[in-house]
């Protein structure tokens, strides 16, 4: 009977592996478009706040592009 537990227990962690690792696609591309926006807006930035604000706009523009395309569609 305890071996039955112990196998559950592995099938559970394996399960649970598999899980964790699903969607590390877009985690990537989600990534590289960061990096992609940070350069942006931080090489438009005069200054060292504008440097700050250009790196939170590169953590939420995914946000903002997806309400003005549902603000455009009327959505």
């Amino acid at each position: 009977m305890n071996e039955e537990k112990g196998n559950a227990s592995e099938r559970e962690l394996a399960r649970h592996k598999w899980h964790e690792h699903r969607n590390g696609a877009m985690g990537g591309v989600y990534g590289l478009a960061f990096v992609g926006a940070a350069v942006y807006f931080i090489q438009q930035s005069d200054t060292f706040g504008m440097g700050v604000l250009g790196l939170l706009k590169a953590l939420v523009w995914p946000a903002m592009l997806i309400h003005k395309i549902f603000t455009t569609l009327k959505v």
